[in-house]
């Protein structure tokens, strides 16, 4: 498929409480126009908690299952993090991929948020996870990793990256210009899915979601701290064709990446 409908749910979050928070994205996706794929922001079951030992679900829990619940009812695929607990035991910020048909592929956070402590309530990740959906490659990264682009780095393996945050109101302005950054140096679209409203720590957040193109421009976003669905239509065969014509990525500078 040469296009793909995205839609970005910039919501406000209930501190804590999933079912509280399930209802009321299940409220807001009644509006939903046909798309290809939703995104949810970070830990959309619960807000940036980092209380992970009682907030986390193990698999497959309620979050999870209203997940592929949902990407059956609307026949796309839908994308968030949650805290999980793994069956290993480990706590960690997980962030799902569902498709229509049940099937999850997940990427857990590898930059935590140390500001917060988010290092010390959840384990870091390794892996890179690079999903294949409708002839697309999809990038996962969860919110702090827009931070560090090495990590991210196109080795021409992938042709969009999602994004999803609980990005601060007071660094909206780095949320803004990195996710124009990754979309222009790795030629590839972004989709950066953030909250609005303020949490239990008094954190404000203004959303700013953001649909980007290969080039960097905004191909839709919403006002600050309006709640909302963002939509927009990406083509992978424009970006092919861009790719084509001005290859950068034929001089990118070889490296290996060590993860623990």
């Amino acid at each position: 498929m040469s296009t793909l409908k995205v839609a970005l749910l910039q919501t406000a979050l209930v501190w804590q409480d999933c079912q509280a928070n399930l209802q009321q994205l299940a409220t807001q996706l009644a509006t939903l126009k046909a798309v290809d794929l939703i995104v949810l922001p970070e830990m959309f079951a619960s807000g940036f908690s980092m209380d992970s030992v009682h907030i986390a679900e193990t698999e497959p829990g309620p979050a999870l299952c209203w997940m592929q619940a949902q990407a059956a009812q609307y026949q796309c695929a839908i994308a968030g993090s949650l805290a999980v607990r793994t069956t290993k035991g480990a706590l960690v910020n997980r962030l799902y991929f569902v498709t229509p048909d049940g099937q999850v592929q997940h990427y857990d956070k590898r930059h935590l948020f140390r500001m917060a402590g988010e290092h010390q309530a959840y384990q870091a990740g390794s892996e890179r996870v690079i999903v294949s959906y409708r002839g697309w490659r999809i990038l996962l990264q969860v919110c702090y990793d827009l931070r560090f682009p090495v990590f991210s780095r196109n080795r021409a393996d992938y042709d969009a990256i999602i994004y999803v945050a609980n990005w601060p109101a007071a660094r909206s302005r780095a949320w803004w210009l990195l996710l124009q950054a990754r979309a222009i140096e790795n030629q590839a679209y972004v989709f950066g899915c953030n909250r609005v409203g303020q949490d239990a720590n008094g954190i404000d957040y203004r959303g700013d979601s953001l649909l980007v193109d290969y080039l960097g421009q905004p191909l839709a976003e919403l006002a600050p701290e309006q709640a909302g669905i963002l939509y927009a239509t990406v083509d992978l065969s424009a970006l092919q064709a861009f790719r084509a014509k001005f290859p950068a990525q034929l001089d990118a500078d070889l490296f290996s990446l060590n993860t623990p």
